[in-house]
């Protein structure tokens, strides 16, 4: 697979309207319920169902990676295909992180039901995205969803070293 695909790929999985720059939340259960709702609004998913599903696999295990970053996943009925949301949270709440800091940066993946490796792959790609001390800085300093998009889409691909 080449850069531009790993660019492309979290690039394709972000629509607009499912960037919010600004959540307000005091519990990981809000920012969950908040991006179920952008879901709905944004896939035309209902909203209960994708929190159902992010909560089920949030007793799985937390999905807090630490550095302030949290990847929560789903697989959804009714999705034709992988879909993104990412959230900034003022103030950063506990989300059970691994290294049990505050998390601020929340980007969800939502996969169809019957999705295989693909899940697997946007995740680790995600996580290889945010695990970049210079994106999670610029992603904390945008100004909004344009800006939020452009660090993504653009910081997304690998380095050559």
């Amino acid at each position: 697979m080449s850069d531009d695909y790993s660019a492309s790929m979290i690039g394709d999985l972000l629509a607009s309207g499912s960037i919010a720059p600004r959540l307000t939340a005091a519990t990981k259960r809000q920012v969950l319920s908040t991006i179920s709702e952008i879901a709905a609004r944004t896939f035309r998913l209902k909203a209960a169902r994708v929190f159902d599903a992010l909560t089920e696999r949030e007793a799985l295990g937390p999905t807090g990676v630490g550095h302030g970053v949290a990847i929560p996943h789903a697989r959804v009925e009714g999705l034709d295909r992988m879909r993104g949301i990412f959230v900034r949270v003022t103030p950063p709440i506990d989300f059970g992180a691994v290294d049990d800091k505050p998390v601020d940066l929340v980007f969800a993946i939502l996969s169809p039901a019957s999705s295989g490796s693909e899940h697997l792959r946007a995740l680790a790609r995600v996580a290889r995205a945010l695990r970049s001390a210079e994106i999670r800085s610029q992603l904390r300093q945008a100004s909004g969803v344009d800006a939020i998009r452009a660090v993504l889409v653009r910081d997304a691909r690998p380095s050559a070293a």
